[in-house]
């Protein structure tokens, strides 16, 4: 190879990785980063209540999501109907079309032409949240309200906000199934608010006064990187786990108790400064991130297990309605609709349904499903909370567990 083929080799190759950082730890460790967590996008730092100047070390709140730096959100538009992300190698369509039942949501991907592509597909519950963009923030009315996903590159519309539509009802369907059932023992789809930032469990059908209907959601379809989502777990034998497909690796076990936010922050750097498993560069890992280890195909209602690999321990809890559960687990990342942290649901996510509504009769039931994505308020008093919050009760625990995370690279 001659020396001017030499540099202009080099130069596509040092391109392609300031693109993204996931094709630099290709080159390195000779490795196809199939599943390249995507950073949250946020910004700022904030404390239990507002934003904050980004803290030092020694400071309260230190450790936080904006402070551990990941792979910013890249796109392109294609100019044809379709975006690529140019983090995962996934390429969507870039409008979502209109609402519709979860049967037709899937039987409509292989027919879809656009960009004049013809292998189009349902995304699953992890190729989806890879949009996620936590620098949105739901308010009141549209016109105060960001969404959760880059509107410069993907198509959104809020609801209406009239009649029975919120403002909030406009999330999107995944390929997900939960393996167990939601609210009213519904059979339910995992799916993603982009006006809310959450994924929850939602009914394939709603109940109505006039009777049972297919729910209808929006569906945005997904091409290329099959592997994207898909774990590469090893138990290293020392108390952590690696998983190869993202390069994270990740306390075995969990902190064994439940804690507030700054606390669980705190307990982070206790652990770096005894260096733990032999590492002192561990973090509370931002939403996307613990999201990435959730496994779909497990829930406590059908594996009697956590829903999340045999590879790792989860502690075991009671919960409000008494049944043997798991945790909900911090991130670092801060929820903007009311300044609380993102937690995601390992065991069942619980809530307080009004059954019937308006009958006053209050039950206690899984409403999300296990693998849900919610926030709790960051401090204050569960007993504050006696029906929990939000349209479906989710209940509020305000002490989470938390689950160690470091880049293996480091």
């Amino acid at each position: 190879m001659t020396g001017n083929k030499i540099n202009l080799a080099l130069i596509f190759v040092l391109s392609l990785v300031a693109i993204s950082p996931c094709l630099a730890i290709s080159i390195e460790d000779q490795q196809d980063p199939k599943y390249c967590i995507v950073d949250t996008g946020q910004e700022k730092c904030y404390d239990n209540s507002r934003e904050i100047r980004e803290p030092s070390r020694d400071d309260p709140f230190y450790g936080q999501d904006v402070q551990n730096k990941g792979n910013k959100p890249s796109y392109r538009d294609n100019g044809d109907g379709t975006v690529t992300d140019l983090n995962t190698g996934l390429m969507w369509v870039r409008e979502r079309g209109k609402k519709v039942t979860w049967k037709d949501a899937i039987s409509g991907a292989p027919a879809c032409r656009i960009g004049g592509y013809t292998d189009w597909r349902m995304p699953t519950i992890k190729e989806l949240y890879s949009l996620m963009n936590f620098t949105g923030r739901q308010a009141r009315t549209e016109s105060e309200s960001v969404p959760y996903i880059d509107t410069k590159y993907f198509g959104f519309k809020y609801g209406s906000g009239t009649g029975n539509e919120r403002l909030i009802d406009c999330q999107d369907w995944s390929a997900t199934e939960y393996l167990s059932t939601t609210m009213n023992n519904d059979a339910s789809v995992f799916g993603v608010n982009f006006a809310d930032g959450r994924i929850k469990g939602y009914p394939k059908q709603v109940r109505r006064r006039e009777g049972a209907g297919d729910n209808r959601l929006y569906a945005r379809y997904v091409r290329g990187n099959p592997g994207y989502g898909k774990n590469d777990f090893i138990d290293n034998g020392d108390g952590t786990v690696a998983d190869r497909a993202t390069g994270l690796m990740w306390s075995k076990g969990d902190s064994g108790t439940g804690m507030n936010w700054e606390q669980a922050l705190k307990w982070v750097q206790k652990k770096n400064t005894e260096k733990y498993l032999g590492h002192d560069d561990w973090r509370l890992p931002n939403a996307k991130e613990l999201q990435s280890i959730v496994d779909y195909s497990r829930c406590p209602d059908r594996t009697d297990s956590p829903s999340i690999a045999p590879f790792f321990e989860c502690a075991q809890i009671k919960n409000e309605k008494g049944d043997r559960d798991y945790p909900f687990y911090w991130t670092g990342t801060t929820h903007l609709d009311n300044m609380g942290a993102v937690y995601v649901c390992f065991g069942r996510a619980m809530g307080f349904m009004e059954m019937p509504p308006g009958s006053g009769n209050y039950r206690c039931v899984d409403v999300h499903g296990a693998g849900a994505q919610r926030s709790d308020p960051k401090a204050g008093n569960q007993a504050d909370f006696p029906r929990g919050r939000g349209p479906q009760g989710d209940v509020v625990r305000i002490n989470n567990f938390v689950r160690l995370a470091r880049d293996m690279t480091s």
